[in-house]
């Protein structure tokens, strides 16, 4: 069982990132080969809509540190995504990988990856309603079904925004711990 988390937040030690550690770190416990990619830490441009992954390869022809991310989810049985909210959408670095997760799609628009991989969808908003930005996952939900992924977990963290607030939340906690039980087991 492999597991890569792709950490979507500027913050190294923010609340979906600690989401998404607890998850691999129980995976891992359990056996999973894990790995993560900080999306703040690479150097990478976002899609360049040139379309050659439709018309001449069968993956991005950009090459930098994106690439190693890109590979990884092919090669993951389980994919971890996250992203704080940002003015009600995904941080732009998210936003700007998964657009390159275009390239996972042939010309036609049937997905070039294994099916049936599972996928973890954490996002963290200072908003205390759950009720609001209920349509971001839904948007990214979609994708990642035409791209075949059938498993799907979504964990969401509402209410304060200091970095470390995760810590004093122990339901999102065991919850992101179950998450991680029940992708090895799958």
């Amino acid at each position: 069982m492999k597991i890569v988390a792709i950490l979507g937040s500027p913050r190294a030690k923010s609340n979906s990132t600690a989401l998404a550690r607890t998850i691999l770190s129980t995976a891992a416990d359990k056996g999973a080969e894990t790995s993560e990619f900080l999306l703040n830490k690479l150097a990478y441009k976002g899609c360049q809509a040139c379309e050659t992954c439709k018309t001449k390869l069968d993956h991005c022809v950009l090459k930098d540190d994106l690439t190693k991310a890109l590979e990884a989810i092919k090669e993951a049985d389980a994919v971890i995504l996250t992203s704080p909210n940002y003015f009600g959408e995904v941080s732009g670095q998210f936003k700007a990988f998964f657009d390159r997760t275009y390239s996972f799609l042939n010309a036609d628009f049937t997905s070039r990856l294994k099916p049936g991989k599972s996928f973890v969808f954490i996002f963290a908003q200072g908003q205390p309603s759950l009720e609001a930005y209920t349509d971001v996952y839904a948007r990214y939900e979609m994708w990642l079904t035409r791209y075949g992924f059938s498993q799907k977990h979504l964990l969401r963290m509402n209410g304060p925004r200091p970095a470390d607030s995760v810590s004093q939340r122990p339901d999102l906690l065991e919850e992101a711990r179950k998450i991680g039980e029940a992708l090895v087991s799958l």
